[in-house]
């Protein structure tokens, strides 16, 4: 999730026996241009967001911001969190990328998550802390049975990446698929190609795919969220409208991630912390539980618990 988000650099993947490049996520020229300018030293470009966090930090940590009180101000613990969450970034990557080269040889029912930063749960304390964890342990406990998950996605991802390096390597079989994505495409696509590149997606995910819409910034961030929320609820109106066409089931985020904000966002003040992801697999669990086609999950009542 981020119209604000946190890049990792490209780094490798184990899946089964073959080593493969992690998919690198698109970004615009102007973008590109605009990251390039800290990384002349050949290293991984970043997101904007980033450029200004990390040249932020150099601002707070001088003698007159510490005087002046800059230093613990929000702006500098703003500027801390999001040099922060870089770190768990590589890290949450790591973690998923171990657990991914292993889990098609177990039993179970598998669960198969497309997404962004949000499905890797940054924010939360670790990656099990987010809303794929805290889900795949609802799963197990309400229905008894061993699922597994394949977590296929990537920080930094927008529509048209899940589309095209996610989904292609969906296994053949998968008793459950969830798709998370669109926050990062606020910032990086054009309206015109967001709505487009949506559709297109919703179109190609399989039959037994969750949707996931997006949270509404109404009340946090300031006047940036509310000026977002009209454009925001556009874009949940498209996936719900065409993930109706198909029969698709969504995940209401939008309905469940509520103030009071307080203790629900990470210290970048964008992503939602272990609290906050509650909220989203609250979301998700409900979604699952409107399927009733899906044996293994039939037995969640509307709430995402058992009856």
């Amino acid at each position: 999730m981020h119209s604000f988000s946190v890049v990792c650099p490209v780094s490798t993947f184990s899946l089964g026996a073959s080593m493969q490049r992690m998919p690198t996520v698109s970004r615009p020229a102007w973008m590109l241009s605009l990251s390039g300018i800290a990384d002349r030293g050949g290293g991984p470009r970043r997101s904007p967001v980033e450029i200004i966090a990390t040249m932020g930090s150099y601002v707070t940590r001088t003698q007159a911001a510490g005087v002046s009180g800059l230093r613990a101000g929000p702006f500098g613990r703003w500027a801390d969190g999001v040099n922060a969450m870089r770190e768990d970034c590589a890290a949450f990557a790591t973690h998923w990328q171990a657990h991914n080269d292993t889990v098609l040889g177990q039993d179970g029912p598998l669960w198969v998550v497309l997404g962004d930063s949000t499905a890797q749960g940054l924010g939360a304390s670790s990656p099990d802390g987010g809303y794929v964890g805290q889900v795949l342990a609802g799963l197990r406990e309400q229905t008894g049975l061993p699922w597994r998950v394949l977590n296929l996605s990537v920080s930094g991802a927008l529509t048209r990446d899940v589309t095209g390096t996610q989904l292609p390597r969906l296994p053949a079989r998968a008793d459950l698929v969830t798709c998370g994505i669109g926050i990062n495409d606020i910032l990086y696509t054009s309206p015109a190609k967001l709505f487009a590149d949506l559709r297109a997606l919703i179109a190609a995910v399989p039959d037994q795919t969750v949707l996931l819409d997006l949270p509404l910034p109404a009340g946090c961030w300031g006047f940036l969220g509310r000026a977002s929320v009209p454009y925001v609820t556009r874009i949940n109106r498209t996936i719900h409208q065409t993930a109706a066409a198909r029969g698709l089931p969504v995940a209401e985020v939008s309905a469940h991630f509520l103030p009071p904000w307080a203790g629900k966002f990470a210290p970048d003040c964008f992503h939602p912390s272990q609290d906050g992801y509650r909220d989203w697999s609250r979301a998700l669990l409900a979604a699952v539980a409107s399927t009733p086609a899906r044996s293994a999950p039939s037995k969640f009542d509307e709430c995402g618990n058992l009856p």
